[in-house]
């Protein structure tokens, strides 16, 4: 496929509003980051050893459908290794090297479906991605739940895959980037996607793609990966929240990764200057505390001592759950992180796999 060809049914055209200039800087970011994250791939990994298998739930795992894959190669100009090489065999490798019982799949953030694209495109690697993950799961049976990915920011086939989703393929959930473009979550223009996810009290996961308003070029040799895609889970978050999304829709379930970015380290600070807002008390009536420290996080990449001190200081054990990032992290590295930390053993079972199976109780170790 060529670029051309892959910017008209995935990349740069056919969305009101974005302008060509935004899709000429997301594909360029695009192609840095996607070095950026080969790079991080190959870090060694310290696997769970054999006096040390306790089972896990892997909450953030990635999945690359063939065609999907090679679209995206030919539209960024390569793939890194580690995503050209992945095959369902391969995970499952990796699983079964870290006692990894389950795992839920999810798109990368770079691209999603995604990249400023048509709605015919959108919808077309939706489905596509949907009906992999979905023959994963009946060709290792319980090893792997979904998190279906929608056509967002296409309102009307996001609720048609919603449908698809849930009722056809069963998932587990629905795996979202953090913006579309020029707009975040909270924006009234998703709420018809949001209110039928709260109609189905759904799991919403959602997954960080650096913001087009301050991606690419910060500083020479400063990834993306470092410093955006975390901050962009708190936009995120600040968005669902401002715009009073969590407090109206609360039954929806939602997910957010790497510790939720930003998240523990900015909400005293969003208290403090904002709390008594008029705008902050109309959108989050019960208060930020109440909103903030229902919503869950996983640990990928983020159960260091000084990430995971901070998410636990501020929202309880039960709120958080594993998670690797595989194939950027590995599953081992993750695994002892989480294990050095130094958890009670009740905590640490909770995260490792307690919490994730209260949320969907068809997971099993």
């Amino acid at each position: 496929m060529t670029n051309r060809n892959f910017e008209l049914q995935c990349g740069c055209g056919g969305i009101e509003g974005l302008s060509g200039k935004l899709c000429s800087n997301s594909r360029r970011r695009f192609i840095g980051s996607m070095a950026a994250a080969g790079a991080a791939a190959m870090l060694p990994s310290d696997f769970v050893t054999a006096q040390d298998r306790r089972p896990l739930i892997d909450v953030h795992h990635h999945f690359y459908p063939p065609e999907f894959n090679k679209a995206v190669g030919a539209f960024s100009g390569g793939l890194p290794p580690v995503t050209a090489k992945w095959t369902p065999a391969a995970t499952i490798a990796e699983m079964d090297r870290n006692a990894v019982s389950m795992a839920m799949l999810s798109l990368w953030s770079i691209p999603g479906v995604w990249m400023g694209a048509n709605a015919e495109g959108m919808r077309r690697y939706a489905r596509m991605c949907n009906d992999y993950g979905a023959q994963m799961m009946r060709d290792y049976p319980g090893r792997f739940g979904l998190f279906a990915a929608l056509p967002l920011p296409d309102v009307e086939g996001s609720l048609r895959e919603i449908e698809y989703a849930f009722d056809v393929l069963k998932a587990d959930g629905v795996g979202l980037m953090t913006n579309f473009g020029d707009k975040w979550p909270g924006d009234p223009a998703y709420a018809a996607v949001f209110n039928e996810l709260n109609r189905r009290k759904a799991v919403v996961y959602f997954h960080p793609v650096a913001a087009a308003c301050c991606g690419g070029n910060f500083a020479p040799g400063v990834a993306e990966s470092w410093m955006e895609v975390p901050y962009d889970t708190g936009r995120t978050v600040m968005s669902l929240l401002m715009s009073g999304t969590l407090a109206r829709l609360p039954d929806i379930k939602w997910i957010f990764s790497h510790g939720g970015g930003t998240v523990p380290i900015l909400a005293e600070r969003v208290k403090a200057l904002g709390g008594n807002f008029p705008s902050t008390k109309k959108a989050a009536p019960n208060g930020i505390d109440h909103e903030l420290k229902r919503l869950y996080y996983e640990t990928a990449n983020a159960a260091w001592k000084p990430n995971l001190s901070a998410l636990l200081a501020y929202v309880p054990v039960s709120q958080v759950m594993f998670g690797t990032d595989y194939p950027y992290v590995t599953v081992g590295d993750n695994a002892a992180a989480l294990r050095r930390y130094g958890l009670a053993a009740a905590d640490l079972q909770a995260i490792e796999y307690g919490n994730a199976i209260r949320l969907m109780p068809r997971l099993k170790i």
